[in-house]
């Protein structure tokens, strides 16, 4: 893989949401969810999220994600996806979200 340079990794927004709705999302060509995410003062964002082989919709509502918040929107069937929440690939190529160790503040920035 590729060496980074510090100014790269300055470029990418990584923030912590908490998941304030999940909806299914069935135009999807994978299994995934379609996740509101509050940001604090960043606003509300949502993403779709491929991560319904270990996750429903009540264990997904109030658990708090770290995500890249600056990407631009990306379209999925007729979803416009605007943060990409990050999560750890098993042997499986199941997604374990990732999320901080405590309660933050919504927005706090990852670094």
């Amino acid at each position: 893989m590729e060496t980074i340079q510090w100014s790269d990794f300055e470029k990418i927004d990584i923030r912590v949401g908490t998941i304030i709705d999940v909806q299914e999302f069935p135009q999807a060509r994978r299994p995934a969810w379609r996740l509101t995410i509050d940001f604090g003062e960043l606003g509300i964002k949502r993403s779709s999220a491929q991560v319904t082989d270990l996750y429903d919709p009540q264990q997904l509502s109030g658990r708090q994600v770290v995500a890249v918040v600056n990407f631009p929107p990306k379209q999925i069937a007729n979803f416009f996806s605007e943060c990409l929440v990050l999560g750890v690939y098993t042997d499986k190529k199941e997604v374990v979200l990732l999320g901080p160790e405590r309660h933050v503040h919504n927005g706090w920035k990852v670094g």
